[in-house]
């Protein structure tokens, strides 16, 4: 697995367990649950950057219900067509990872193809990488900034990026040339019954990732994942709702017509594109 980078002085890390040290005597020490936290004091927007403990416990709990595991089958079917034949271990990048059901799923798929990876998850959440860490004891987990990642340039082979924000220049100063950016971002439709439960009025997205990341990337392949699924209890409506961003802008009526409900059928409608660093 890749050597990181300090992320005070951008020297290599070198691993002498349980610390990283750099040459200019930067160390880290590994949480007890497995985890480098990589992420600067002084480069935290808020005392408790991204998603918080009830966040990650309810995105943990509705996604082990696996309503989504049909995406993540699509997701790692492209990973594997598209990195098979590597004649060395896969550098991969989870980025904005969360609670690592995608990481771990990618990891196992991708060993189950005969791909040697080497998974690195980062996101920016201590309490998601923390959850992140039961997933997987063979992966790597840093809590982290993606906007300044402590890696060294032009060291990955791939980066995923699902449902997490656009860094284009530092994704692409990461990859190595050639390599490959996999992209997930919800579709028009996806949950718009449970929009529609929430908002009075619901209007066109005009989110297009891959204008934004054309100086760096070209577009190798795109795809649309689309279903439905049912929810069939108030518990797992309410989960729903609470790993999702729509939980903190609910007036009351909706909150109270939301949980009286006992079944919801939503539909998934999800873009995934493959893209490539030119």
């Amino acid at each position: 697995m890749m050597q990181l980078a300090c992320p005070l002085c951008r020297q290599p890390l070198d691993e002498q367990p349980p610390q990283l040290r750099c040459s200019n005597g930067h160390s880290y020490d590994q949480a007890r649950q497995g985890y480098w936290n990589l992420l600067l004091v002084q480069r935290k927007r808020s005392l408790d950057p991204g998603d918080n403990t009830a966040m990650v416990q309810a995105r943990r709990a509705f996604l082990d219900q696996g309503h989504y595991a049909p995406l993540s089958d699509q997701i790692n079917g492209l990973l594997s067509q598209a990195l098979a034949g590597q004649s060395t271990a896969v550098e991969l990048l989870d980025l904005g990872c969360g609670e690592g059901y995608y990481s771990a799923r990618m990891e196992q798929a991708l060993q189950s193809a005969g791909i040697d990876i080497a998974l690195t998850g980062l996101d920016i959440s201590k309490h998601a990488v923390r959850a992140a860490c039961q997933r997987s004891r063979t992966a790597r987990w840093l809590v982290a900034s993606g906007a300044d990642m402590p890696l060294p340039p032009a060291s990955l082979d791939a980066i995923t990026l699902l449902f997490s924000r656009l860094m284009p220049e530092p994704m692409a100063k990461a990859l190595k040339p050639g390599g490959l950016l996999f992209l997930a971002w919800p579709g028009e439709q996806h949950l718009i019954e449970l929009r529609r439960h929430i908002y009075a009025d619901i209007r066109p997205s005009d989110y297009d990732p891959l204008s934004q990341l054309s100086e760096y990337f070209s577009l190798e392949q795109q795809q649309a994942v689309q279903y439905r699924f049912t929810l069939s209890d108030s518990d797992s409506i309410q989960t729903l709702l609470g790993m999702t961003p729509h939980s903190q802008r609910l007036a009351a009526q909706a909150r109270a017509d939301l949980a009286a409900l006992a079944q919801l059928e939503l539909t998934l409608d999800v873009n995934l594109a493959v893209l490539k660093r030119l």
